[in-house]
């Protein structure tokens, strides 16, 4: 017997007792938990999201929509890049101040010529206050995944309040299962057995999160 055949066989025992007109998983599970945890204004929320980002080692910037091109450049200065990859779909304006050569999200972009880019700016999809998570689903203003996984700096813009929600229930109901999804704690970091703490193993060694307003 094939170890194939061991799975099936033990599938269809386990199988055995189930009505033959049971309902889908879907309607056999209870969806009938808290979609948030506790109640918070929108400034709390966003406040929330702050911290929790800060805690995974985030640094985490507040500005309004028009100091935000003079900030995107300050910390690209600060951080020393020369070369910044920039999504097709970035609004123009974002980096109107910024000196570093632009690297456009090509399909011909290899690894080691992400890898020579010093940062990466992007836009997101949707931010979590409850998990301090950002999460990525290729949108124009974000581009291919790999340009956020391979860059060693990442500044990332949240749109406050309209891009935050509290919880991951709730950013599930605003994302496309069907699109590439990257979910962002963080810095990129693992960790050993003995606890000994590495960053920029797979992705970002720094994570700069900017949460803007509209005034």
């Amino acid at each position: 017997m094939s170890s194939r055949e061991r799975v099936l066989g033990r599938v269809r025992r386990a199988l055995a007792d189930v009505p033959a007109d049971a309902g889908p998983y879907e309607e056999a599970v209870a969806r009938d938990y808290l979609r948030e945890h506790g109640q918070r204004s929108v400034a709390q929320t966003v406040d929330l999201l702050a911290e929790n980002l800060a805690d995974y080692r985030a640094a985490v910037h507040r500005c309004t929509e028009g100091e935000l091109p003079g900030l995107l450049a300050r910390l690209l200065s600060a951080h020393g890049s020369r070369t910044v990859v920039v999504p097709p779909g970035l609004p123009a304006g974002w980096l109107k101040a910024v000196d570093a050569t632009r690297v456009h999200d090509r399909v011909a972009n290899t690894p080691q010529e992400l890898d020579r880019v010093d940062s990466v700016v992007t836009g997101c999809a949707v931010a979590v206050a409850e998990t301090g998570t950002i999460v990525l689903d290729g949108s124009p203003d974000q581009g291919r995944r790999r340009i956020t996984l391979v860059p060693d700096h990442h500044v990332c813009v949240v749109r406050v309040p309209d891009q935050v929600v509290s919880s991951v229930a709730q950013a599930l109901e605003r994302l496309d299962p069907a699109r590439p999804l990257t979910w962002i704690s963080g810095p990129s970091a693992t960790s050993d057995i003995e606890l000994d703490r590495v960053e920029g193993v797979h992705g970002p060694r720094t994570l700069e999160v900017v949460l803007v307003s509209g005034s």
